[in-house]
Parts: C-alpha cells; structure tokens; sequence
C-alpha cells in the first residue's frame, strides 16, 4: 500500500511539474503581449486621423505622414548605421524620457531596440516616422532606471533619419 501511495506521489509531482506556472517565462510574455496590443488598439481607436500601419505581425505600428517618406533606395542591414533625432515617450503617460534637440546620434541597427531594427528602414533618408512600439520590442520586462522607463512599457518614438551609411 505504501509503495502505491509514494508511486502516486511520484506521478503527481511529475505533472505538477510539467504544468505551466504564473512565473513561466511564455506564460508572463504572452500575458504582456496581450496588454500591449490592448493599449496600442485602443490608442489608434481614440486617434484615427494617424493611420498607423502595422509592420508585419509584430505589433509595431508606423505613421509616415505625406511628404514626410525621404528620399533614396538605401538599404537596411544590421551594420547599417543612422543618423537620428528623435524624441521617445511612454504612450500611455506621454511621459517624455529621451530628446535629442540639436544633438544627432548615429548608431548601428543592429545595437538599438528591436522597434526601431523593423522600423527605420520604413523610412527613406531625411523622412520622419512615427513607432509605437510595444514592450516586447523595446526594453521588455527591465525597467530602464537610467532614463525612468517602467519595465514592459508601450513606446511612442518620433524619429527623423538624418544619415544611412551601410
């Protein structure tokens, strides 16, 4: 009878512990997930004038206003580099956490956040995009303590690209 209760025992910890927990690194993403597209749904819903288009199935939404596109056929690869201005804010405080004014940084795709990797390139040299970015292509579950970004927080990123060098 023993052998059969601790065989039992054995069996049903081996299912707990295959099952999935709140703290399951997939579980947690696909909870945020959801979230953000809430957020980022709602907000175009309130503002239909934008007309945001999504790149792809990532979430990440773009606004080009006309005449505002750039000109050129560069290319985008991960070495590219380009020279930015641009002003970043959390979308659902308007909390503004970075501006570069007169100061334009140049970096390489391949070094900033996965938002703007699938974002620059919708835009040509000297053209201005819009990215609303959701957390999962931006700092993710990591607050940025240095520039007061709460982990898992929706980005709302005004970007003008000055320069692409590949």
């Amino acid at each position: 009878m023993y052998r059969t209760l601790l065989i039992l025992l054995v069996i049903a910890a081996g299912f707990a512990a295959c099952s999935k927990s709140a703290s399951d690194p997939l579980v947690e993403y696909n909870a945020q997930k959801a979230i953000d597209d809430t957020l980022i749904s709602k907000y175009l819903k309130a503002n239909p004038g934008l007309n945001a288009k999504r790149i792809d199935t990532s979430g990440v939404y773009y606004i080009i206003k006309p005449g505002e596109e750039g000109v050129g056929n560069d290319l985008f690869t991960s070495s590219t580099q380009v020279t930015v201005g641009y002003t970043g804010q959390i979308l659902t405080t308007g909390y503004l956490f970075a501006q570069t004014n007169n100061f334009h940084p140049s970096y390489r795709l391949s070094d900033v956040i996965r938002g703007w990797q699938l974002g620059i390139p919708m835009v040509k040299k000297n053209g201005k995009i819009r990215l609303i970015i959701p957390s999962r292509y931006a700092y993710g579950p990591y607050d940025q303590d240095s520039i007061r970004v709460p982990k898992n927080s929706v980005l709302d990123f005004n970007i003008q690209l000055y320069n692409v060098i590949n």
